[in-house]
């Protein structure tokens, strides 16, 4: 029974330890460093929109910086979104924050009317602040 006992809190540890290293956490650029589960070196997933004549390349990356809320984050992809991807649209980073920036290694863009999303709150304001990013910025 004790090896049974024994085995069984192992298993439960392994399988905790994995399912919590597999979570991203999906934070609003405001939230980085404030909220919890937006900090650390733990991956997560940042939306925000790419703010105007942000975007550009550096040594086979792409650096743009994300805007929420009056927050910004620099946000380095290594490759080329592509598709898409420009300026002034809401779109989700995933990655890890390092140092004042976040290395994303996937980029998510709304790219459909049809698109629904479990949280429409957030992708109603992430429109709202695009619309206001093309608007200001003309």
């Amino acid at each position: 029974m004790l090896i049974v006992a024994v085995a069984l809190v192992a298993g439960g540890v392994v399988v905790t330890k994995f399912l919590t290293s597999a979570i991203d956490y999906y934070c609003n650029v405001d939230e980085v460093g404030v909220r919890r589960g937006c900090d650390g070196d733990r991956r997560i997933r940042v939306q925000g929109i790419v703010r105007r004549d942000s975007l550009e390349k550096q040594d086979g990356s792409t650096v743009f910086t994300l805007e929420w809320n009056t927050k910004t984050l620099e946000v380095s992809y290594l490759g080329d979104p592509g598709g898409v991807f420009q300026e002034c649209i809401p779109v989700v980073a995933h990655g890890r924050l390092v140092g004042e920036g976040f290395d994303s290694d996937r980029i998510e863009v709304k790219h459909t009317n049809e698109y629904v999303e479990k949280n429409e709150t957030r992708f109603d304001q992430a429109n709202n602040e695009a619309a206001a990013c093309s608007v200001s910025q003309e």
